[in-house]
């Protein structure tokens, strides 16, 4: 369920807003969104897993209060990043 390191560092060059960032809002929230998608669809085939149900929980509660952020600080920022990762928001 988690990331490779050559998975992760596409995400980071696909979302990152300048040459060294590794870390902003748009980068956490791609990440947890992939590792989201990924849990997801473990749990599709595996119902009665219960602390992975709890985690995914935890994790989309993460990326709402992310975006969240986001969208006080930027709205443009916030409506690109829900476009470009095809989410709800």
């Amino acid at each position: 369920m988690s990331l490779d390191t050559t998975e992760k560092q596409q995400l980071i060059n696909t979302h990152q807003t300048h040459g060294t960032d590794t870390g902003s809002a748009e980068v956490q929230v791609a990440m947890l969104s992939e590792r989201i998608n990924r849990l997801s669809s473990h749990l599709q085939n595996n119902i009665h897993d219960f602390s992975s149900r709890q985690g995914l929980l935890k994790m989309i509660g993460r990326r709402k209060r992310l975006l969240g952020y986001m969208r006080s600080k930027s709205e443009q920022r916030y409506v690109d990043t829900i476009a470009k990762l095809g989410i709800r928001g």
